[in-house]
């Protein structure tokens, strides 16, 4: 009878073993990114302290160009949202929401964006175009 029990645990519990952890992937998700910021008149070093260095950065005709490509991420309180739901859900179904649970945070681990920042020869943002939606 023990035999039968183990078994049948390490049947239920076995999928987790051959996945990835959706709990750890959704703490891990990207942060979200002021976007808000890239607006006319806003400093570049503001601009470099959200996003970080540019992909690329090029003077043309005295002003200084940069693309920064990043992936939007989530808010702290839904990233905490998801992970304490799958940790629940992991608990609930003896592991069986992995199988569900960890496809689904691999789609769903935001969006790639991408913009074109122009800066004035005071390095404040003159026009932004968003690259990649």
């Amino acid at each position: 009878m023990k035999r039968i029990i183990l078994v049948a645990i390490l049947t239920l519990v076995s999928p987790t073993l051959f996945t990835g952890c959706a709990v750890v992937m959704a703490a891990k998700q990207p942060d979200k990114k002021d976007v808000s910021l890239l607006a006319y008149g806003m400093p570049r070093s503001r601009i470099l302290a959200e996003f970080g260095p540019p992909l690329s950065s090029e003077l043309r005709d005295g002003k200084r160009i940069d693309v920064y490509a990043f992936k939007q991420g989530y808010s702290k309180g839904a990233k905490v949202s998801r992970t304490i739901f799958h940790g629940a859900a992991d608990i609930a179904t003896l592991g069986l929401w992995e199988v569900i649970a960890t496809p689904t945070e691999s789609v769903f681990d935001g969006n790639n964006l991408a913009y074109q920042v122009t800066y004035d020869n005071t390095d404040k943002v003159l026009e932004v175009i968003q690259l990649k939606k």
